[in-house]
């Protein structure tokens, strides 16, 4: 029993993960957008080590997972479903707080740095529009991607 399980797990392919372990996707989602944070950070400043899991910059990653998750529970649970609403709305509050309230923590951390001369609170914290909205739809076709490819070599 124990040897046919290990012997299935060794010819399983990787995209089958995808289809078994659909909440894969949305991790898979998260580490993409944060190495093309990197990427594209490195790209308009030459620094390429500032980047990787720091909060702020295109795209946010927070908004590319919980948008692949909503995605994600759509599709398995359906539109109508209460895990579904409870995705959305999980959805919403995080693309708020990435617009409002770390964006406004950031801004004081600003002044406070600048009227105590220091540097050492972090400035960089929220997202703006065009970042939460980079996250969307990086999250949106990253999990489009992973879907068309998981059910194609589901055959």
């Amino acid at each position: 029993m124990i040897q046919d399980q290990i012997l299935h797990l060794s010819y399983t392919q990787p995209v089958h993960y995808l289809r078994d372990y659909l909440f894969l996707i949305p991790l898979l989602v998260a580490l993409l957008s944060e190495i093309s944070k990197v990427v594209l950070h490195g790209i308009r400043t030459g620094n390429w080590q500032e980047k990787l899991f720091q909060p702020g910059g295109m795209p946010s990653s927070h908004s590319a997972f919980v948008t692949s998750l909503l995605i994600i529970v759509g599709r398995k649970l359906g539109t109508t479903s209460a895990e579904f609403a409870i995705a959305f709305v999980f959805a919403c509050v995080m693309w708020f707080d990435a617009m409002s309230s770390r964006r406004a923590i950031g801004e004081q951390a600003k002044l406070l740095n600048r009227l105590q001369h220091w540097e050492h609170l972090k400035e960089r914290l929220g997202h703006s529009l065009p970042e939460v909205i980079g996250g969307i739809l990086f999250g949106s076709l990253v999990t489009m991607l992973g879907i068309i490819i998981s059910d194609h070599f589901a055959l």
